[in-house]
């Protein structure tokens, strides 16, 4: 039960990253998140909140593959494949990540509280 409803709410999180939909994000993101982006730069929520109200990200294509969810109670890890495409600060870039993401069920919802993404070589 625990896998499906991670799964709405990984496709919850990945329209909402496709729109900039950051009222959605806000709902999605722990206020305590602790992310790691590929440059090894760690962010928070306020900073990923920024970045896609303000239009430095914007995501032209978000598909998602190998989509694994591991549960451990309270907490879930996601791990999947993203193909992404899309401008970072007005610049084009199309990229393949692969990313980690730590759910946790507080107060009946769950949220995300930490999570890392690294980048993979490109394959076309």
């Amino acid at each position: 039960m625990e896998n499906l409803t991670i799964e709405s709410l990984e496709e919850k999180l990945r329209q909402a990253m496709l729109i900039s939909d950051v009222s959605t994000l806000d709902e999605l993101i722990a206020d305590d998140l602790v992310f790691t982006m590929h440059t090894g730069q760690v962010v928070d929520k306020q900073y990923d909140l920024e970045a896609h109200q303000s239009g430095i990200f914007k995501f032209t294509k978000l598909e998602i593959s190998d989509r694994q969810i591991h549960s451990y109670g309270d907490c879930i890890v996601v791990t999947l494949k993203a193909e992404i495409a899309g401008t970072l600060n007005h610049q084009f870039f199309e990229e393949s990540y692969r990313f980690t993401r730590v759910w946790v069920q507080r107060q009946n919802r769950w949220q995300i509280v930490a999570g890392h993404v690294s980048q993979m070589p490109f394959i076309r």
